[in-house]
């Protein structure tokens, strides 16, 4: 199977403000966009079981012109509180990397 990082050059994740966590998702050409955008792994409900959100309040948000995906989810406590493991949000890609795509 494909993986995320096999079709992508750049898959970050940030801050969106102190309750959201964004997601840039940049596929390496239109091609690869075309063909993974909307796959399962890349799913609201996917992203709800990997970082414990829940599926409704996941935003997918597909790029065309610049082959990419914008997906944001609440974070389940709020930026800086007591058991905060990463303030900036800018490890919370990693375990995007090894998802495997259906294409």
């Amino acid at each position: 199977m494909v993986k995320l990082r096999d079709v992508c050059h750049e898959i970050r994740s940030k801050n969106a403000g102190p309750f959201w966590v964004t997601f840039d998702i940049f596929f390496d050409g239109p091609g690869n966009f075309a063909r993974y955008h909307d796959d399962p792994a890349l799913s609201a409900d996917s992203f709800a079981r990997l970082y414990g959100a829940e599926a409704a309040m996941v935003k997918r948000i597909p790029v065309d012109d610049l082959s990419m995906i914008k997906i944001s989810y609440p974070r389940t406590t709020p930026q800086g509180g007591m058991v905060e493991r990463d303030m900036h949000s800018g490890q919370q890609y990693v375990p995007l990397l090894d998802a495997e795509l259906a294409g």
